[in-house]
C-alpha cells in the first residue's frame, strides 16, 4: 500500500504559500504508520510548533496499472474520500530553504488522517466533487475538483509512468487554499458534500 500525495494541485493555494504553479505534478510519498484512521485523534508532535491541516481529496485505487492512458484512468478508481495532509510548516520551510527532502515535516505518524470511503456517481464524475473541511464547527476550506490543475485522471496516468499502482494504494489530490494550524483541542471535520466522513481531535 502506497500513501501518494500531490502537492500545490490548485492555483489559489499555491500562490497563498507564495509557490509557483507547478508545470508537472509535485510527487511525495508517506510511509503506511502516516495512516490516522477509524476517527483516531493526532497528538500533537513534540518537533514542530507550527502544525497546519491541509484537506484533500482522496482517491482509491482499485485496479492494479502501469503506464495507465489517461483516457482509461476512471477505471481505476470507484471509491472516493476525504483526508489531511498534516504538515509541521517549520521544519517544510527550513528544509526547503536548504533545498532537502520534506519526508519529517510530511511524513511523520498520524499526519494522514482518512475518512471513511463513499462510491463515486456518473454525475460526480462530469460535474465534480465538493469538498470542505471544518475546523470547531467553521468551514476552514472549500474544495471543489473542477479547480484542480491536474485532474484526477490526468494524475493516474502521470503517477504509473513511475510508481506501479496496486489495488489499496491511495492518492491524497491536493489542498484548495485556506490551510492553517491547528492547536490542542480542536477538532477536525471532513465532508464531501454534506456527508461527514472523518473528525479528528487535536490532543
Amino acid at each position: 500500500m502506497k500513501i501518494i500525495c500531490i502537492g500545490r494541485n490548485y492555483r489559489a493555494h499555491a500562490e497563498e504559500l507564495g509557490n509557483k504553479i507547478p508545470e508537472r505534478p509535485l510527487i511525495f510519498m508517506k510511509p503506511p504508520s502516516a495512516l490516522l484512521v477509524g476517527n483516531k485523534p493526532l497528538y500533537y508532535p513534540d518537533f514542530t510548533s507550527a502544525l497546519h491541516f491541509e484537506c484533500e481529496l482522496v482517491i482509491k485505487i482499485c485496479k492494479n496499472g502501469k503506464h495507465i492512458d489517461e483516457k482509461f484512468a476512471h477505471r481505476y478508481y470507484t471509491e472516493v474520500s476525504v483526508g489531511i495532509d498534516f504538515t509541521a510548516r517549520d521544519l517544510q520551510n527550513q528544509l526547503k530553504a536548504k533545498g532537502h527532502p520534506w519526508e519529517i515535516a510530511k511524513g511523520f505518524d498520524g499526519s494522514a488522517v482518512l475518512g471513511k470511503f463513499v462510491q463515486l456517481d456518473e454525475k460526480q464524475r462530469k460535474s465534480g466533487i465538493q469538498f470542505s473541511l471544518l475546523k470547531n464547527g467553521e468551514v476552514v476550506q472549500l474544495g471543489d475538483t473542477n479547480n484542480l490543475i491536474f485532474s484526477i485522471d490526468y494524475l493516474i496516468s502521470y503517477v504509473s509512468t513511475f510508481f506501479k499502482l496496486q489495488i489499496g494504494d491511495y492518492i491524497f489530490t491536493g489542498t484548495p487554499e485556506g490551510v492553517g494550524p491547528v492547536e490542542v483541542g480542536d477538532q477536525l471535520v471532513g465532508r464531501i458534500g454534506g456527508e461527514e466522513l472523518f473528525f479528528c481531535n487535536i490532543k
